[in-house]
């Protein structure tokens, strides 16, 4: 019985990066970007978030840079395709949201830099 606990906690424990797994995609920015007050140069990046609704905590990260988190609306939708979408505003290109496979995120306020 104890072997069967000990089993069951290791699996579980395995579990959780799958499940955080779920919640981010890699997608490329062709053209630098702003994201609030933060520029991102074009490249792949790593979008995660953390849940669906208008509450919603979006985090844009290029491997070995620091990352930028913005508050966000993400809302499920069959989208069939990966897409950034932008605004020009004052002459910069402004990201407004990311349309994923299966959902979209509208992002809809100031960034902080972070992690």
């Amino acid at each position: 019985m104890k072997r069967f606990v000990g089993l069951a906690i290791i699996l579980g424990s395995l579990s959780i990066p799958a499940l955080a797994a779920k919640n981010s995609e890699n997608i490329t920015i062709a053209d630098p970007v702003q994201v609030g007050s933060t520029q991102l140069p074009a490249g792949n990046y790593k979008v995660s978030w953390t849940g669906i609704g208008s509450n919603a905590q979006v985090t844009i990260a290029q491997k070995g840079k620091a990352s930028v988190t913005v508050p966000a609306k993400v809302v499920e939708a069959k989208n069939g395709h990966v897409a950034v979408l932008t605004d020009t505003k004052s002459g910069a290109q402004i990201l407004e949201s990311i349309q994923l496979n299966n959902l979209s995120i509208v992002l809809n306020g100031p960034s902080s830099a972070g992690e």
